[in-house]
């Protein structure tokens, strides 16, 4: 989740609907600027027991943050605080419940995103070996409660942590249980982020197939393969979903800002705190009628802090963000901007990828994305066919777009090698998460704690 601070800049109040608009046609890029961000999250724990480590404790996640400074980052603090650290290869930041987020800096290619990644987890490997952490690369916690789980002193997640058992029933653990990687693209205008939108939220239920690797909960299976994106279908109906407005007659920039514009609110950020904003409306904000700021009217940057408070399947913000993937090994990491790169960066794949969904009801979207987490590649296609045997066929136009980049590394490879992982699970039709629950009633012989030295980065 988003890391707010103290820009020192000018933020312009919003004086008319114009300027919500223009956030995201702020976002358009000529091709030759696209560029690749990639977000991962990891479950960070003690090797000695797998607690979870609180913020504060001797070696926890504080001591964790002060020691990766070593490496050039810079401490970001709300209060007195360290929540977050700044550097040229992004931001490392803190989920609710100390969740490990390097949300990477925006890159011409993915041997770059490649290289970022690994610098990451080499860092994090050092400095966990000094403080006795390792870093586990699942969906979801295997084995904690939630009631075995610190949570971080950031203010944002006190008012979210408040708010949603309000909205829905899984969206503690959404906060303080998951993990995912996601990546953020760029659009060259409003008609081009249209497509790219329609295209990845009708095949984000395939990436959530893919990357399905969150099949216990508590020490045991939890029935299906990325329970992950189940918690979404009950964490809060008015800012999550397959939103079918995307695929409606004149649908761009102002509709996108309609729809924001209903998400109810969580806060409103001043003077370095957040103020407690949760369900009231960014409408009567716009006017001057907030009942926690009375008579004062938002800024555009509070308008973007808004934005990251919606959470469907693909964000718009001033770019887009794939969100349907878990967390998982090292190799998937560059794996998921592989998959989006090769199908939205070149204009070939992008086509052959809508021509692929365009005849998909809403219906049949709706239906996908509820069969995904349960039976992944297994899920079922208007007419009768799976996921699974698509899979591969889009693999395939994420492979030439990939190729039509051109983009290698010093050895001459270009970027479809990092598709590899993918290219396994669709070829075999079996998960991660189905080999994890191999092994769980297999040669693990259901210890679950065998998880932390086989699924640790």
């Amino acid at each position: 989740m988003s890391t707010r601070t103290d820009s020192g800049e000018i933020d312009p109040v919003i004086e008319s609907r114009d300027q919500l608009i223009a956030a995201f046609a702020k976002g358009e890029k000529p091709k030759d600027r696209w560029r690749i961000g990639t977000e991962h999250e990891k479950f960070v724990y003690a090797k000695d027991d797998h607690h979870a480590p609180s913020y504060g404790e001797s070696g926890g996640i504080h001591t964790l943050l002060i020691g990766l400074t070593r490496y050039g980052w810079s401490p970001v603090f709300e209060g007195e605080n360290i929540i977050a650290l700044s550097g040229a290869d992004g931001t490392v930041s803190l989920e609710p419940a100390g969740q490990l987020e390097l949300s990477g800096a925006p890159l011409d290619n993915l041997h770059q995103t490649f290289g970022e990644t690994q610098r990451h987890l080499e860092q994090v490997r050092y400095v966990g070996e000094m403080l006795g952490l390792g870093f586990l690369g699942l969906g979801m916690w295997p084995d904690k409660r939630r009631d075995e789980l610190p949570i971080m002193p950031k203010g944002r997640y006190d008012i979210m942590l408040r708010h949603m058992p309000r909205v829905g029933s899984l969206g503690l653990d959404m906060m303080l249980r998951t993990c995912t990687i996601q990546t953020n693209l760029d659009y060259g205008s409003e008609a081009d982020m249209v497509q790219k939108f329609r295209v990845s939220l009708a095949l984000q239920p395939l990436a959530t197939a893919l990357f399905a690797n969150s099949p216990f909960t508590e020490g045991r299976p939890n029935g299906f393969l990325s329970y992950r994106s189940h918690i979404w279908s009950d964490t809060d109906a008015a800012r999550t979903g397959m939103l079918p407005f995307v695929f409606e007659d004149g649908f761009g920039y102002e509709r996108y800002a309609d729809y924001a514009l209903d998400v109810p609110m969580y806060f409103v950020y001043r003077e370095g705190r957040y103020i407690d904003a949760a369900g009231l409306s960014f409408r009567d904000f716009l006017d001057g009628r907030l009942s926690v700021l009375p008579g004062e009217k938002p800024t555009e940057k509070d308008w973007e802090d808004h934005l990251s408070t919606a959470f469907p399947e693909v964000r718009l913000k001033s770019f887009l963000e794939m969100r349907g993937a878990d967390g998982g090994p090292a190799d998937r990491i560059t794996a998921l901007p592989a998959f989006w790169v090769g199908l939205l960066y070149d204009q070939g794949a992008l086509d052959a990828a809508w021509d692929l969904v365009k005849d998909w009801s809403m219906a049949d979207r709706q239906a996908l994305r509820d069969a995904a987490p349960r039976l992944a590649l297994n899920a079922p296609l208007p007419g009768g066919r799976t996921l699974r045997d698509i899979a591969g066929q889009v693999l395939e136009i994420a492979r030439g777009g990939l190729k039509a980049r051109a983009r290698m590394d010093d050895a001459g490879r270009d970027e479809t090698e990092y598709l590899a992982p993918l290219d396994d699970i669709a070829a075999s039709g079996v998960t991660h998460a189905e080999r994890l629950l191999a092994r769980y009633h297999g040669e693990w012989a259901g210890d679950l704690g065998r998880v932390y030295a086989d699924e640790s980065y």
